[in-house]
């Protein structure tokens, strides 16, 4: 999850407002920014991406998307740029405007860093199977628990693309054994239409730019289950650090057992900015289920500045008004999660680099909609990954003036940005123009009981 969920994440990057280049960062600074000549290892792999690099035309862009992002060399090169950058703002500062440069970005958008949430959709759609509340409600924890540590792409902390306005994402997942012989047939109403009734469909949207809002929104037709989110980020420097707050909600519903299961969202925190970052959650997540009056409490634990590993969990589920927890889980979200039973004295282990990832399906990029992610993000995509700054940046920065463009044309004109998939609930929230309980049969009435 993004990272988050969360952040998938979710939330799990800096989310700022990105810069352009190393070279217009410098320009702004008005501090030169040199790389070292005889660093024979950079200028030759330059040299060789160069040549391989000039003509894009032939490439590959969906399989630029598939690949790991693994790369730690410029930005331990450019550790300098980061550090004049640093100088320049305060402990307390609100990020949302800071330029960085492009070199630190993950190759995707954080709409699709979001579909990591579902990277084991067989635990998510397992959830209605179970006809006992109280498991019902552990289902949910260990879903939700195991869907952190497939979001990462690369093991140093880079920020994803912030979406356009209006940019939307989707994806599915082919579930082994979700069928049971149920009629297959496409849903075509549904948030993902050339998809069937099998499959867990996930779609999302960039609802608002100020402030910077992500929805989405998943269902798998045939288990009768959905889940509508939305996240606003935030982000704050720390001094050595940068924090991420996730600010919304996620909501699993239960078609069949008329349940919502309401679940919040981790922070997200850039450790190490100075060399190589890594990343971490932490902060209190809440998941509860106010029909049956089950409920979690969720401790993401974030590393003391000695010893300690990373990544640890506490957590505890409660059933209806009470004060003792019936299940306790410790350990570490992205390794081994110990489940322990208080009445029955038994344990369970989870260990989620041990859990069958199932890859996402995307519609290729030649085929897919002008503001669909992919193809929005392909040129910067294809820059970063071999290399070609400049074009990354030529190409990022050519998206965002297109949407400032836009914005200007919305404001002289008095028009407000049109949301497509998603319709605004508050101030700050959406729901699913058309979720799964609005469209099946007999909603609310529980077959499984």
């Amino acid at each position: 999850m993004g990272n988050c969920v969360f952040s998938k994440a979710h939330i799990y990057e800096f989310e700022l407002e990105s810069a352009s280049s190393i070279r217009s960062f410098a320009e702004d600074a008005q501090t030169p920014v040199t790389v070292n000549k005889s660093s024979n290892i950079l200028n030759s792999r330059q040299d060789s991406v160069r040549s391989r690099t000039t003509n894009f035309e032939d490439l590959d862009y969906d399989a630029l998307y598939e690949e790991s992002d693994d790369n730690t060399l410029e930005l331990e090169i450019h550790g300098s740029v980061i550090r004049h950058l640093l100088s320049q703002v305060k402990i307390g500062m609100d990020l949302t405007k800071v330029v960085l440069p492009t070199f630190i970005l993950e190759r995707r958008s954080l709409l699709e860093m979001y579909a990591d949430y579902f990277a084991h959709p067989d635990m998510f759609i397992k959830i209605p199977d179970i006809k006992d509340p109280r498991e019902r409600m552990v289902q949910v924890v260990r879903w939700y628990l195991s869907s952190y540590h497939a979001g990462r792409k690369s093991t140093v902390a880079k920020k994803p693309y912030n979406p356009i306005l209006g940019e939307v994402f989707r994806c599915h997942w082919d579930v082994p054994n979700s069928n049971n012989g149920s009629d297959d047939s496409t849903v075509d109403d549904g948030p993902v239409p050339w998809c069937k009734r099998s499959q867990l469909t996930f779609v999302a949207e960039q609802v608002s730019h100020h402030p910077p809002i992500s929805a989405f929104y998943a269902e798998h037709y045939n288990k009768r289950i959905s889940f509508n989110a939305h996240v606003y980020t935030k982000s704050k420097f720390l001094g050595l650090s940068i924090c991420v707050y996730n600010i919304g909600q996620g909501i699993v519903h239960v078609i069949d057992y008329d349940e919502e299961y309401i679940l919040t969202f981790p922070n997200g925190y850039g450790r190490s900015i100075l060399t190589i970052p890594w990343i971490e959650l932490g902060g209190t997540v809440t998941i509860n289920c106010p029909k049956t009056g089950y409920n979690c409490n969720i401790e993401f634990i974030t590393k003391p500045f000695y010893g300690n590993k990373k990544n640890k969990i506490s957590a505890e589920i409660f059933g209806p008004d009470e004060k003792k927890p019936f299940l306790s889980v410790s350990g570490e979200w992205s390794g081994v999660m110990e489940y322990k039973w208080t009445e029955r004295e038994t344990e369970e282990q989870i260990d989620v680099n041990q859990l069958n990832i199932i890859k996402k399906q995307v519609k290729p990029i030649s085929q897919q909609e002008e503001n669909e992610s992919r193809r929005l993000w392909k040129e910067v995509t294809a820059g970063l990954k071999f290399n070609e700054i400049d074009r990354a940046t030529a190409a990022k920065q050519s998206l965002e003036q297109k949407q400032r463009d836009e914005a200007k044309d919305r404001k002289d004109t008095g028009q407000d940005w049109p949301t497509k998939l998603f319709y605004k609930t508050g101030e700050d929230t959406y729901s699913y123009i058309k979720p799964l309980r609005q469209r099946l049969p007999c909603c609310g009435q529980a077959t499984n009981t």
